[in-house]
């Protein structure tokens, strides 16, 4: 249990003996003696519960919910006051307060609503991960699937950090999700990084926060990834995207586990569990002086690999009837069924777009086909080299423009590996292609298998 408490109350007395209790049920307990000191704790903090006096110096109770609750809605509150009157009751609960309880106080009772509304912070946690589908992209029976949830299982519960590898639209994002959730952080936040899109000039206000005034445009403080991302998990996605400058600051907070705010001078540490994704061949981008070593090293403590949908194509209807369910609940349409043939259509494709283009596609049938039945007919093109769907002929046997297209590549591939000495770092770099592609076009076409003949 880790979630953390602040207690606001003027006496003294009272926050001792909160703090008494509540540390002995296993809480984690913060203290103020004012209004004013609540909120600078809570923007330092962010609690996941506060027992808040009405009666404070300054800044009074009422006030102080008022400013919690206009920044922070969701969090929960328990009022507390030694003169409580059916009035302030209702004007708090109305202002969002959880609870309202009176002096002197039963700490049974505190015990008892505090644990309800921790429990409810847990529920709605529970039911955004779930909103947030975090299971999707790793439903499946295939023997590959089977073995990385058992791999998922048997990481989630340590504090190891986890490189996370896989094309795009494979479900790596989802991974993450769930490794934080079977994982002892689980109710802590899960904070994640697009680092590919944090501008360069921005990266350090993002990451580590700010203090009010520190720049143009800095109106208040802002609090950074890390420091959201405290006692939970912060997911790092397409961590290979990021410029040198970057890696080099996000290496130093994960060494130090330490930093200041840009235009602070307060240490604020953080305790993270890290996680990152790349859709990339990390090895190369290191060959090729786009992704310092140190930070691969430092991240790459258990590797997974989460597989292309095309290596586990039997999977594919179960996840097809998996999207129809949802996007039938989603457009409260009466839920279809996916004919033989339309199967069959989908077990051909070879899902370069991954899950993410099967979830897309199962989206669109269920919109615009025209009977509470999908076949092979509702379904469109689903690339432009494949047009199967069991209407044109794109058998691949060089008659066809695609198939001739498949054979040429096929062929020239081999005949640049063959020039190369079957040296793929050199031949991708020859052709303009990255490496880890090529070695997906080698398996692909079975090129393998000619080496060394």
């Amino acid at each position: 249990m880790n979630e953390t408490i602040l207690v606001v109350d003027d006496e003294e007395s009272i926050c001792l003996s909160l703090k008494g209790i509540l540390s002995d049920e296993g809480y984690e307990v913060l203290t103020a003696q004012s209004g004013e000191e609540c909120l600078d704790i809570i923007e330092e903090e962010l609690p996941s519960l506060v027992l808040l006096d009405i009666w404070l110096p300054g800044i009074d109770g009422v006030e102080t919910l008022k400013r919690i609750k206009s920044k922070y809605p969701k969090m929960q509150i328990i009022m507390i006051s030694g003169h409580g009157s059916v009035e302030s009751a209702v004007t708090t609960t109305k202002l969002g307060a959880f609870d309202f309880l009176e002096k002197p106080l039963s700490l049974d009772k505190i015990v008892l609503i505090v644990n309800h509304a921790l429990d409810i912070v847990r529920l709605e946690e529970e039911n955004k991960l779930l909103k947030n589908g975090q299971e999707q992209g790793i439903d499946g029976q295939s023997k590959i699937i089977v073995e990385l949830k058992e791999m998922i299982q048997i990481i989630s519960p340590t504090n190891a950090w986890i490189l996370i590898m896989g094309e795009n639209g494979t479900g790596k994002e989802l991974v993450a999700r769930s490794i934080h959730r079977q994982s002892s952080r689980s109710s802590k936040p899960f904070i994640e990084v697009n680092c590919a899109a944090i501008p360069e000039d921005l990266i350090e206000s993002e990451l580590f926060g700010h203090e009010r005034g520190a720049f143009t445009g800095a109106t208040e403080k802002k609090r950074g990834k890390f420091d959201l991302a405290n006692k939970g998990t912060i997911f790092l996605d397409e961590v290979a995207d990021m410029s040198l400058k970057a890696q080099a600051k996000i290496l130093r907070i994960l060494q130090e586990k330490k930093f200041e705010r840009v235009g602070g001078t307060k240490i604020i540490n953080t305790d993270v569990r890290v996680l990152a994704a790349t859709n990339k061949d990390l090895e190369y981008e290191m060959e090729e002086g786009r992704f310092r070593q140190d930070l691969y090293y430092r991240l790459n403590v258990i590797p997974l690999e989460v597989p292309p949908l095309r290596d586990r194509i039997e999977d594919v209807p179960l996840l097809a009837n998996h999207f129809i369910r949802e996007f039938s609940l989603k457009e409260s349409k009466k839920e279809k069924h996916i004919a033989d043939d339309a199967i069959a259509v989908l077990m051909e494709h070879t899902w370069p777009g991954n899950v993410r283009e099967l979830k897309n596609i199962m989206e669109r049938l269920v919109i615009t086909s025209p009977s509470d039945i999908i076949t092979a007919y509702d379904i469109p093109p689903l690339s432009k080299e494949n047009h199967r769907l069991g209407r044109s002929d794109s058998s691949g046997d060089g008659d066809s423009l695609s198939g001739a297209k498949e054979l040429f590549e096929k062929d020239y591939i081999a005949k640049k590996l063959a020039e190369n000495k079957w040296n793929v770092k050199k031949t991708a770099k020859s052709i303009g292609l990255e490496r880890s592609n090529l070695h997906k076009k080698i398996k692909a076409y079975g090129l393998d298998e000619m080496k060394g003949k």
